[in-house]
């Protein structure tokens, strides 16, 4: 009798443990309601806007535990768009991204810390065959709407800047384009 006393109290310990205890949600981007842009300077007179049109990319968030929190996003740079069939070429030629030799731009990352509003994200951005650590402030993560019906979805935002000629980008250096390229993401992803 006491033997099955303590096996059901054992049994209801462990399941309140395991009810409380919340696994790392897993997502996958949702390319339709997410957008990868990016800015850089014209002459020193105004800026150039472009897009990539294709990417993909995976989030695991663990709210108990940022750090074991990781983001993962992968772009084919041939998707390149600044709305000029011209320039998009001349961008994926050898002098820029060089589509060919490097068709991804991919980052991982290595350090996850949680902060006010989001996320401080450090990985590795492989651009043109060069790896360099990048951080990120990734804002939101924090609130899962259900959208359409039954489908669970988290979004973050980010806005930084890295210079091309870190990743070997140095065509037209400074003279027609700027060294420092701004990028703007705003990532939807859906609960796995």
């Amino acid at each position: 009798m006491m033997t099955s006393i303590k096996a059901i109290v054992l049994t209801a310990v462990l399941v309140f443990a395991a009810a409380s205890t919340r696994a790392a949600d897993s997502f996958t981007v949702d390319p339709v309601h997410s957008s990868v842009s990016f800015m850089i300077s014209h002459q020193g007179i105004s800026n150039i806007h472009g897009r990539f049109n294709q990417f993909s990319g995976q989030f695991t968030i663990d709210r108990d535990d940022p750090s074991k929190s990781s983001f993962a996003l992968s772009i084919p740079v041939e998707s390149v768009d600044t709305n000029n069939q011209k320039r998009d070429e001349h961008l994926r030629a050898p002098d820029y991204f060089n589509a060919k030799q490097f068709p991804l731009m991919t980052f991982q990352s290595t350090k996850v810390k949680a902060i006010d509003g989001g996320y401080e994200v450090t990985g590795d951005l492989t651009l043109h065959g060069v790896k360099k650590e990048i951080t990120l402030e990734l804002k939101g993560g924090n609130k899962l709407v259900e959208f359409p019906k039954g489908m669970h979805r988290i979004g973050m935002t980010t806005d930084t800047a890295i210079k091309r000629s870190d990743f070997g980008m140095r065509a037209e250096l400074p003279v027609s384009l700027g060294d420092d390229v701004r990028i703007i993401m705003g990532i939807e992803a859906t609960k796995n």
